[in-house]
Protein backbone atom coordinates (compact mmCIF):
# COMPACT_ATOMS: atom_id res chain seq x y z
CA UNK A 1 0.00 0.00 0.00
CA UNK A 2 2.79 2.56 0.98
CA UNK A 3 4.95 1.85 -2.99
CA UNK A 4 1.37 2.70 -4.40
CA UNK A 5 0.45 6.18 -2.35
CA UNK A 6 4.58 6.91 -3.12
CA UNK A 7 3.30 6.60 -6.62
CA UNK A 8 0.48 8.49 -6.41
CA UNK A 9 2.05 11.46 -4.71
CA UNK A 10 4.38 11.77 -7.42
CA UNK A 11 2.08 11.88 -9.81
CA UNK A 12 0.17 14.65 -8.28
CA UNK A 13 3.75 16.86 -8.00
CA UNK A 14 4.15 15.99 -11.42
CA UNK A 15 0.55 16.94 -12.84
CA UNK A 16 0.84 20.03 -10.24
CA UNK A 17 4.54 21.20 -11.89
CA UNK A 18 2.65 20.82 -15.24
CA UNK A 19 -0.16 23.03 -14.12
CA UNK A 20 2.40 25.69 -12.81
CA UNK A 21 4.15 25.52 -16.12
CA UNK A 22 1.07 25.94 -18.52
CA UNK A 23 0.42 29.11 -16.04
CA UNK A 24 4.51 30.65 -17.36
CA UNK A 25 3.15 33.65 -19.42
CA UNK A 26 5.12 32.90 -23.17
CA UNK A 27 8.44 34.88 -23.21
CA UNK A 28 9.14 36.35 -26.51
CA UNK A 29 12.42 38.32 -27.62
CA UNK A 30 11.90 41.73 -28.07
CA UNK A 31 14.01 45.53 -29.21
CA UNK A 32 13.13 48.80 -27.94
CA UNK A 33 13.62 51.92 -30.46
CA UNK A 34 13.27 55.42 -30.32
CA UNK A 35 12.29 55.84 -33.40
CA UNK A 36 12.24 54.17 -37.23
CA UNK A 37 15.27 54.90 -38.25
CA UNK A 38 17.02 53.21 -35.43
CA UNK A 39 15.38 49.78 -36.00
CA UNK A 40 16.37 50.08 -39.64
CA UNK A 41 19.94 50.47 -38.81
CA UNK A 42 20.01 47.70 -36.08
CA UNK A 43 18.56 45.17 -39.05
CA UNK A 44 21.50 45.81 -41.15
CA UNK A 45 24.00 45.27 -37.88
CA UNK A 46 22.10 42.05 -36.44
CA UNK A 47 18.82 43.03 -35.04
CA UNK A 48 16.11 40.88 -34.60
CA UNK A 49 13.58 42.33 -37.27
CA UNK A 50 14.22 43.11 -41.01
CA UNK A 51 13.68 46.58 -42.81
CA UNK A 52 10.19 45.23 -44.07
CA UNK A 53 9.35 44.22 -40.27
CA UNK A 54 10.80 47.78 -38.96
CA UNK A 55 8.09 49.09 -41.11
CA UNK A 56 5.17 47.29 -40.56
CA UNK A 57 5.86 47.20 -37.02
CA UNK A 58 6.27 51.08 -37.08
CA UNK A 59 3.07 51.13 -39.01
CA UNK A 60 1.03 49.13 -36.57
CA UNK A 61 2.77 51.31 -33.62
CA UNK A 62 1.59 54.87 -35.35
CA UNK A 63 -1.58 53.06 -35.37
CA UNK A 64 -1.94 52.02 -32.09
CA UNK A 65 -1.06 55.24 -30.70
CA UNK A 66 -4.00 56.95 -32.39
CA UNK A 67 -6.42 54.97 -31.10
CA UNK A 68 -5.20 53.76 -27.73
CA UNK A 69 -2.79 56.27 -26.38
CA UNK A 70 -3.78 57.71 -23.00
CA UNK A 71 -5.81 61.27 -23.70
CA UNK A 72 -5.75 64.28 -21.13
CA UNK A 73 -7.99 67.13 -20.67
CA UNK A 74 -4.77 69.76 -20.42
CA UNK A 75 -1.47 70.32 -21.29
CA UNK A 76 -0.69 70.64 -18.09
CA UNK A 77 -2.31 67.43 -16.48
CA UNK A 78 -0.40 65.35 -20.03
CA UNK A 79 2.62 66.89 -18.88
CA UNK A 80 2.46 65.98 -15.29
CA UNK A 81 1.90 62.64 -16.32
CA UNK A 82 4.52 62.54 -19.55
CA UNK A 83 7.15 65.64 -18.93
CA UNK A 84 7.50 68.44 -20.31
CA UNK A 85 7.75 69.14 -23.71
CA UNK A 86 6.19 65.17 -24.14
CA UNK A 87 2.61 65.81 -25.00
CA UNK A 88 1.21 67.56 -27.91
CA UNK A 89 -2.41 67.90 -28.75
CA UNK A 90 -4.82 65.34 -30.38
CA UNK A 91 -5.36 67.46 -33.31
CA UNK A 92 -1.69 67.45 -34.04
CA UNK A 93 -1.51 63.70 -33.04
CA UNK A 94 -4.12 62.56 -35.17
CA UNK A 95 -4.91 64.67 -38.32
CA UNK A 96 -8.10 65.62 -37.08
CA UNK A 97 -9.30 65.08 -33.58
CA UNK A 98 -9.98 68.10 -30.95
CA UNK A 99 -7.35 70.92 -29.88
CA UNK A 100 -8.36 70.82 -26.55
CA UNK A 101 -7.58 67.11 -25.41
CA UNK A 102 -3.80 66.49 -25.33
CA UNK A 103 -1.92 63.48 -25.76
CA UNK A 104 1.56 61.99 -25.18
CA UNK A 105 4.42 62.37 -28.19
CA UNK A 106 5.77 58.89 -28.90
CA UNK A 107 9.15 58.60 -27.55
CA UNK A 108 10.24 55.40 -29.26
CA UNK A 109 8.52 52.12 -29.82
CA UNK A 110 8.38 48.20 -28.37
CA UNK A 111 8.58 45.26 -31.53
CA UNK A 112 8.11 41.33 -30.60
CA UNK A 113 8.72 38.07 -32.05
CA UNK A 114 5.42 36.95 -31.36
CA UNK A 115 6.01 32.88 -31.03
CA UNK A 116 3.80 29.89 -33.22
CA UNK A 117 3.69 31.45 -35.72
CA UNK A 118 1.93 34.63 -34.40
CA UNK A 119 4.16 37.09 -36.57
CA UNK A 120 5.14 40.16 -35.31
CA UNK A 121 4.08 42.52 -32.08
CA UNK A 122 4.10 46.46 -31.59
CA UNK A 123 3.46 48.66 -29.27
CA UNK A 124 3.94 52.60 -28.97
CA UNK A 125 6.48 53.78 -26.19
CA UNK A 126 5.81 57.06 -24.03
CA UNK A 127 8.21 59.05 -21.70
CA UNK A 128 7.17 59.19 -18.35
CA UNK A 129 7.85 62.11 -15.62
CA UNK A 130 10.41 60.30 -14.06
CA UNK A 131 12.42 59.79 -17.24
CA UNK A 132 11.40 55.68 -17.65
CA UNK A 133 9.23 54.86 -20.46
CA UNK A 134 5.72 53.53 -20.80
CA UNK A 135 3.22 51.48 -23.45
CA UNK A 136 -0.33 52.29 -23.42
CA UNK A 137 -0.96 49.17 -21.28
CA UNK A 138 1.37 51.35 -18.76
CA UNK A 139 3.87 48.51 -18.40
CA UNK A 140 7.35 50.15 -17.15
CA UNK A 141 10.46 50.29 -19.11
CA UNK A 142 13.71 51.77 -18.00
CA UNK A 143 14.67 52.87 -21.34
CA UNK A 144 13.33 53.19 -25.09
CA UNK A 145 16.64 50.87 -26.70
CA UNK A 146 17.87 47.77 -26.20
CA UNK A 147 16.87 44.25 -26.06
CA UNK A 148 14.80 41.63 -23.85
CA UNK A 149 13.00 38.65 -23.56
CA UNK A 150 9.55 39.77 -22.17
CA UNK A 151 5.98 38.21 -21.29
CA UNK A 152 4.00 38.56 -24.61
CA UNK A 153 1.55 40.12 -22.63
CA UNK A 154 3.08 43.28 -23.68
CA UNK A 155 1.72 43.47 -26.91
CA UNK A 156 -1.99 43.03 -25.61
CA UNK A 157 -3.51 45.30 -27.55
CA UNK A 158 -4.85 48.16 -25.21
CA UNK A 159 -8.15 49.56 -24.64
CA UNK A 160 -9.38 52.17 -27.34
CA UNK A 161 -9.41 56.02 -25.92
CA UNK A 162 -10.49 57.25 -28.65
CA UNK A 163 -14.07 59.26 -28.11
CA UNK A 164 -13.77 58.68 -24.45
CA UNK A 165 -13.42 61.14 -21.84
CA UNK A 166 -10.07 62.44 -20.77
CA UNK A 167 -8.39 61.99 -18.07
CA UNK A 168 -8.65 65.44 -15.19
CA UNK A 169 -5.87 65.31 -12.77
CA UNK A 170 -7.90 63.59 -10.21
CA UNK A 171 -8.29 60.70 -12.22
CA UNK A 172 -4.97 60.15 -14.07
CA UNK A 173 -3.47 60.25 -10.23
CA UNK A 174 -5.72 58.04 -9.56
CA UNK A 175 -4.73 55.58 -12.58
CA UNK A 176 -1.69 56.19 -13.19
CA UNK A 177 -2.23 58.05 -16.24
CA UNK A 178 -3.40 54.46 -17.82
CA UNK A 179 -6.90 52.93 -18.20
CA UNK A 180 -8.13 51.54 -15.11
CA UNK A 181 -4.99 50.94 -12.79
CA UNK A 182 -0.91 52.51 -13.51
CA UNK A 183 1.45 50.51 -14.66
CA UNK A 184 4.23 49.12 -12.05
CA UNK A 185 5.92 46.29 -13.47
CA UNK A 186 8.80 48.25 -14.08
CA UNK A 187 11.49 46.36 -17.32
CA UNK A 188 14.69 47.02 -18.78
CA UNK A 189 16.62 46.30 -21.84
CA UNK A 190 20.25 44.68 -22.33
CA UNK A 191 22.33 45.77 -25.48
Amino acid sequence: MRKRSRTVALAIVGAASFALAGCREEQVDAQAFPDLESCREASTTGGLFSVEECNTAFAEAEELHVETAPRYDSLQVCEEQHGEGACGSEAQATSGGSGGIFMPLLAGYLLGNMLGGRGMGAQPMYRSADGRFTNANGAAFSSNTGRAKMGSGIFARPATTVGKPPMTRTTAASRGGFGSTGGSRGMGFGG
